[in-house]
């Protein structure tokens, strides 16, 4: 086929088969098709059918996006994978709140304007003990903006060893340097005491910032302060902590730090993500003393920070289970996989491997998103052909599975027991 023998756009929407499309969708998939072939035969390839092209163009215009797909490689709080699915608590409470108006900002109580920092505020003192919390849409953004209303223009005192690049190359010094303070870094790489955050206490300092080291750990030659004597430290200036807990967590999970611990041993504000060892989507809490979160509440940043009624709604029904923590370890996706026994994971991988042959094997999962670097989950998966790894990225849903050596593997930690005939349906498709 040569170029002029292409149909223009009009002639090729004008098919039989085409015009059954809606004319809008019909016009930007033959578009598309006809860009493609005109690139195809200038180089020397045959283009193929073009209304099969725009046909196949037009459902992938029409498919969406974002989609679900089941989560094979054993990594519960998977960054790439949306991080920790709900529960079904909070699925309802964001369902609710979406199909119909919602007192997001009308005080019920007073019949006037009201505030959606107030939601959740009570629910947040009661499970941490804070006087006060805030929620906004990550946990970066709880930093930057406590940074911005305690400290902008002013300087912070950070540890060089808690100066740490998170997901995505975004790196903690950059997200302090947005909010208009200036770093002090005291102590080196591996060792930092009290007393250097004292001597770097002047005229200028704001705050006093603590970063967990969340996704790595420094090991061997180290000295790391406690909390309580930076918060010794910070006190006797009369300056205001800032910890930053990274994933945060209101019940225990290996070394990690709990949000209530942190607040007693003498922070003034708390930051922690809503989405990773929590459970719920994503958010960023900020916990602390009545008199900082006020002012975090008042800053002008706050506006552009502030989350949406769904992840409110979502945040809330995920909280609530907190009220009973028997409840939270079962009915929280997240919670649940990270505890539970491996016994039950290897039964699930029996079970998918004698839907679909394949061998059952031994694995390593991780908590992931930041969260028990040290921590390895022992699990079970189902070893299959190499080339289905590839293949399963476009079953419906998708499953995204880790390959091991030469060989596929399906981790079924992070399989939950409604996804096995999903899964094992996908692979068979995928043969």
């Amino acid at each position: 086929m040569e170029l002029r023998e292409l149909p223009s756009v009009d002639e090729l929407v004008r098919s039989e088969v085409l015009g059954r499309l809606p004319h809008e969708a019909a016009v930007a998939a033959a578009r598309e098709a006809l860009a493609r072939a005109r690139e195809e035969i200038n180089a020397g390839h045959d283009p193929g059918d073009l209304v099969e092209r725009t046909l196949a163009i037009a459902a992938r215009h029409a498919a969406p996006s974002l989609r679900r797909v089941i989560n094979a490689t054993g990594v519960v709080l998977h960054t790439n994978l949306g991080r920790a699915p709900l529960a079904a608590a909070a699925v309802d409470r964001a369902r609710d709140v979406a199909s119909a108006y919602s007192n997001l900002e009308y005080d019920l109580r007073a019949g006037g304007r009201g505030s959606r920092h107030d939601h959740l505020a009570s629910l947040l003192r009661r499970l941490t003990g804070a006087e006060d919390a805030l929620v906004v849409n990550n946990n970066a953004a709880g930093v930057l903006l406590a940074l911005s209303a305690l400290a902008e223009g002013r300087e912070v005192i950070v540890s060089r060893g808690e100066l740490i690049e998170i997901g995505d190359g975004f790196r903690i010094p950059d997200v302090l340097a947005r909010s208009g303070a200036r770093l002090v870094e005291v102590g080196t790489t591996n060792k930092t005491r009290a007393r250097d955050y004292e001597a770097a206490v002047g005229p200028e300092t704001a705050a006093i910032v603590r970063v967990h080291q969340s996704n790595f750990r420094v090991v061997g030659f180290t000295e790391r302060p406690s909390l309580r004597e930076v918060a010794g430290v910070a006190a006797r200036h009369g300056l205001p902590l800032v910890d930053d807990l990274g994933s945060g967590s209101l019940v225990s999970f290996g070394d990690e730090p709990l949000v209530c611990d942190s607040l007693a041993a003498g922070s003034g504000l708390v930051t922690f993500s809503g989405d990773k060892l929590l459970g719920g989507p994503q958010a960023g809490i900020v916990c602390g003393s009545a008199e900082l979160v006020a002012l975090l509440r008042r800053h002008p940043l706050q506006r552009a920070l502030r989350p949406d009624k769904l992840t409110l709604a979502a945040l809330e029904g995920t909280l609530l289970l907190y009220d009973e923590p028997e409840r939270a370890a079962r009915e929280i996706p997240a919670l649940r996989m990270l505890r539970e026994p491996v016994e039950s994971v290897r039964a699930r991988a029996q079970k998918l491997a004698s839907l679909i042959g394949g061998e059952v094997v031994e694995t390593s999962a991780r908590a992931g998103g930041g969260a028990l670097p040290l921590h390895d989950l022992p699990s079970a998966g189902v070893e299959l052909e190499p080339e289905l790894a590839a293949l399963l990225l476009h079953a419906a849903p998708p499953v995204v599975a880790i390959v091991r050596g030469d060989r596929t593997v399906l981790d079924c930690r992070t399989i939950a027991d409604d996804e096995v005939e999903l899964a094992a349906a996908a692979v068979r498709t995928c043969r």
